[in-house]
């Protein structure tokens, strides 16, 4: 009795819900978004399907100013998209759908208040550091969706409860590419872990229905872009995860996917248009080939297959240039903002997408929140390549793709490759990593840069670098002092290695978290647990942890960090008539006020500071703090860097 007197209290004067029936769900079977809000900027465009839905009239009722200004059918008589005015009043509304002007039956609707500062929200930036989860693989808090689901009602919290289908994956840890069973609660649950390493922002890989038969642990091939994977927890449980995430000082960005979406979606059995996806006479295989965007002699054909071709055989590539598909995911990225009060967007294989169309969706999402920050992934390690991406940058053909981050592959293969090189030449070792920032005039904003070493779609770094513990403290300095923003692959910090017994490349990196499971023989979430363990596999993980902690943790307060420019210095030495790195690679990063030095020591022997190379930023020893130590230090000549480490001091700038 309460619920219709709360519906009665929205409705207008005119239109009495109890004068026509509610709908059946053989009538109507999804309508999405799921709810609006008030105050949006975004116009709403309502995708109604049901069986010949398409015979109806459609009108809203029940709430002032909220209207229907247009009606589109689609190639299939089964869906409707009904674009709707938002009036100024909250309240629940009602699609009415007419046939030969009788009202038949109709929908309920939600229209909500907006968030208070809603469209201001802050993002993430150099401040940051991105602790990056897959959240199957990090902690199982719940037994009860350790099975694969056997469908049901699921309520994502709009006017309708929808039952969304029975999950073939099931749940296997002994098996690399099935679900291990991490869930959302898993992540709420080791929250106080994320933050304690110095992250300030997590990012998630994508936690939406994955209903493929099989590998739908990593979540990529989407089955419902509206609701969260039932495995992972529900609509509501994600909504509180990003609220416990603030309460920690946590940011949170989700991962989604423009590009493609799965096989085992529900629109696959019947696509709105038949352009709804790129269609061939037999499958294509996109080429990778992201040049042909910015190439004048690239050919017709290969731009063709770069832009529609299919991902994989089990990712149908989704056609942005039909309006009523970019419409659909411009809108569906603002409803994931408003709804779960999210920090950020990653988007996945970013250059798959047709450009221009993927300009005007980062456009009308940044159009509705201004401040939003968006990282596309676009992996190319060919930097004016890279460069073309990011919005702003001074193309030829005039292109901006409105996109503010983009990812430097260019930059974690350098830091990558050069760690693991000890012999080297001129060209080698940590040349590499000064050559790629000697490149950074190429890029229109430094400061939206997203930094890394590794990621889930790259070797354990633990394997790249043997284990050697070493080798992985300079790849964490490096992510914790070099310009942009420190994105760090879940694990990492304390060098986890692949298993060694499967074949599955994909399955073998993305290893289950120690102690995130009932029953693990190592819990590395905590201290204790980090301390007692041992063996080849962590016996080092305690100490890479604290490490970690100490690097993000000081992170926060280091302002020539966080926003500095950067002064880099490379050091050489003869061999023969061979001139040759030494394997050394030096930078400041600083304000007017402040300074921080870094020495990356990539070699088997203690170097010792020649200070005087670095005269034209100081002109005379310098006192200042080891930031790993914490210990006083005097920078000048013959501070020695012990073999396979790295020096990190900050200090006050001299006035000049």
């Amino acid at each position: 009795m309460v619920a219709a007197v709360l519906l009665l209290a929205g409705c207008s004067r005119g239109f009495n819900p109890s004068s026509v029936r509610d709908f059946t769900a053989d009538e109507v079977m999804r309508v999405e978004p799921l709810s609006w809000w008030t105050g949006m900027k975004t116009d709403l465009q309502l995708m109604v399907q049901g069986p010949a839905i398409s015979e109806y009239e459609v009108s809203v009722e029940g709430l002032a100013g909220t209207q229907v200004t247009g009606v589109s059918k689609a190639d299939s008589p089964n869906y409707l998209f009904v674009d709707v005015h938002v009036g100024a009043k909250a309240g629940t509304c009602w699609l009415v759908f007419s046939k030969d002007g009788k009202q038949e039956f109709k929908y309920p609707y939600n229209i909500r208040e907006r968030r208070a500062g809603s469209a201001a929200r802050e993002s993430f930036t150099t401040d940051d550091m991105i602790y990056l989860i897959m959240p199957d693989r990090f902690a199982s808090a719940s037994a009860d969706n350790d099975a694969a689901w056997p469908g049901g009602v699921y309520d994502d919290g709009s006017a309708v409860s929808w039952t969304v289908p029975a999950t073939p994956d099931k749940v296997d840890r002994v098996d690399p590419v099935a679900r291990h069973g991490g869930d959302l609660q898993g992540m709420i649950d080791h929250l106080d872990y994320v933050a304690g390493l110095g992250a300030t922002a997590v990012w998630n890989t994508p936690l939406l229905l994955d209903n493929q038969e099989f590998e739908s642990y990593h979540g990529y091939a989407c089955a419902d872009y509206y609701h969260i994977d039932p495995r992972f927890g529900d609509n509501a449980l994600y909504k509180e995860y990003v609220a416990k995430s603030h309460e920690k000082g946590l940011k949170v960005i989700m991962d989604i996917v423009t590009n493609h979406c799965g096989t085992a979606h529900w629109w696959m059995e019947d696509t709105p248009f038949k352009d709804w996806i790129h269609r061939f006479p037999e499958y294509m295989q996109m080429n990778a080939l992201f040049s042909v965007y910015m190439d004048p002699n690239a050919a017709q054909t290969d731009l063709q297959r770069q832009e529609s071709g299919w991902f994989v055989p089990s990712m149908p590539d989704m056609n942005l240039d039909n309006p009523f598909v970019l419409k659909y995911f411009q809108q569906w990225a603002v409803w994931w903002i408003e709804y779960a009060d999210l920090d950020g967007l990653r988007v996945d294989t970013y250059p798959y997408n047709e450009p221009g169309p993927m300009s005007k969706w980062c456009k009308a999402v940044r159009e509705e929140y201004p401040d939003i920050n968006i990282v596309g992934e676009c992996w190319d390690m060919n930097i004016p390549q890279v460069a073309y991406w990011q919005s702003g940058n001074p193309n030829k053909n005039g292109f901006d793709s409105n996109l503010p981050s983009i990812m430097d592959f260019p930059l974690q293969r350098a830091i990558i490759t050069a760690l693991c090189e000890d012999q080297v030449w001129w060209d080698e070792g940590m040349t590499r990593v000064y050559t790629v920032l000697a490149q950074d005039f190429a890029y229109h904003d430094l400061g939206k840069m997203l930094i890394f070493f590794a990621n889930h779609d790259h070797m354990r770094t633990g394997d790249i670098f043997q284990a050697n513990p070493d080798k992985m403290k300079l790849a964490l300095t490096m992510l914790a002092t070099l310009r942009g923003i420190p994105q760090l692959y879940y694990g990492d910090e304390m060098m986890f290695l692949e298993r060694k017994d499967c074949q599955s490349h994909d399955g073998a990196k993305r290893i289950d978290f120690p102690g995130g499971w009932e029953g693990d023989t190592f819990n590395l979430f905590t201290g204790e647990g980090r301390a007692a363990a041992g063996g080849p596999l962590y016996r080092t993980a305690a100490d890479l942890h604290d490490y970690t902690a100490r690097l993000f943790n000081w992170r926060k307060t280091s302002e020539p960090v966080k926003h500095g420019k950067t002064l880099h210095f490379l050091s050489r030495k003869n061999v023969g008539v061979r001139n040759i790195t030494d394997n050394t690679y030096s930078y400041f990063r600083y304000t007017d006020s402040e300074a921080v030095f870094v020495y990356i020591n990539n070699t088997s022997e203690p170097r010792a500071l020649d200070w005087s190379h670095y005269s034209e930023f100081v002109s005379s020893p310098v006192q200042g703090t080891n930031v790993i130590t914490g210990a006083p230090v005097t920078l000048q000549d013959g501070v020695e860097v012990a073999p396979m480490s790295a020096l990190v001091v900050e200090f006050k700038k001299a006035r000049d």
